[in-house]
């Protein structure tokens, strides 16, 4: 006899349905009564285990609707290539990263004058809570809420590039816009973390419950000095980011065999 909790135990066999496909993604589950049935439980019981499944973020419940099993079409994203100049692109490159894929762009911006947090300014190298720009975006892949992207420019960059003000898209995108002016980004640096979500993350990219946050930062640079700082929040269980670093010839070699 398993030493497991029963509600642990329900659980557990209805994740491994979720793993092994009987139930695929979208797919309902049995209803409450049914399952109570099946496993020989309480409805509490069965009820905890549908939870626990809810808290990992396997299964969403809806009033009325019951359990369903959550849908994961994931976007990847090259983190490498990301802003890379020397990578074809029309326009922006997230527009551009989501078109290649088969799939459909949609953002909106905000556009405000506002000071830099103490940790930002130790990254732009400005004084804590001088004046910036911060050009946030809220994106979609095919509707679906997928990331929110906050980047800070120092003052001193936006009086050389004042359309970093816009209300709107840069159409060809920031770091091409700079380039255009002889402000190339030569580096940047990355940090990334993940974490649960704040609720305004939650709300805006309508995150289920046991659903994570990847936050990722870049920090752009010049020749001489820090020119931006990207703070990008994406949803945990719709994208997955990579990076290709070196010469890789001998992996397209693998590929094409």
């Amino acid at each position: 006899m398993s030493k497991q909790p029963k509600y642990q135990q329900v659980a557990d066999a209805l994740r491994r349905e979720i793993d092994n496909g009987t139930y695929g993604p979208g797919s309902r589950l049995p209803s409450e009564a049914e399952l109570s049935a099946r496993f020989d439980a309480s409805r509490n019981t069965v009820r905890s285990g549908l939870n626990l499944l809810v808290s990992q973020g396997l299964i969403s419940s809806s009033q009325g609707l019951g359990y369903a099993v959550r849908k994961h079409e994931v976007f990847k994203l090259n983190a490498s290539r990301f802003e890379n100049l020397n990578f074809p692109q029309n326009g922006d490159a997230y527009s551009t990263d989501v078109t290649s894929a088969g799939r459909r762009p949609h953002q909106t911006f905000r556009v405000e004058v506002t000071t830099t947090p103490g940790h930002i300014a130790e990254q732009l190298k400005v004084e804590p809570e001088s004046r910036a720009v911060l050009r946030f975006c809220h994106r979609f892949v095919d509707d679906v809420p997928w990331s929110t992207q906050a980047t800070y420019y120092p003052d001193w960059l936006v009086q050389e590039a004042p359309r970093l003000t816009e209300p709107g898209d840069i159409a060809e995108g920031t770091t091409r816009y700079l380039s255009s002016l002889g402000i190339e980004q030569v580096g940047y640096a990355d940090e990334i973390l993940t974490r649960m979500p704040t609720p305004e993350e939650a709300r805006l990219l309508e995150i289920g419950a046991g659903v994570p946050v990847l936050i990722w930062t870049r920090t752009g640079y010049s020749g001489e000095q820090p020119i931006r700082y990207t703070i990008t929040t994406f949803r945990g269980d719709l994208n997955r980011m990579n990076y290709e670093i070196g010469d890789l010839s001998a992996r397209d070699e693998n590929e094409a065999k």
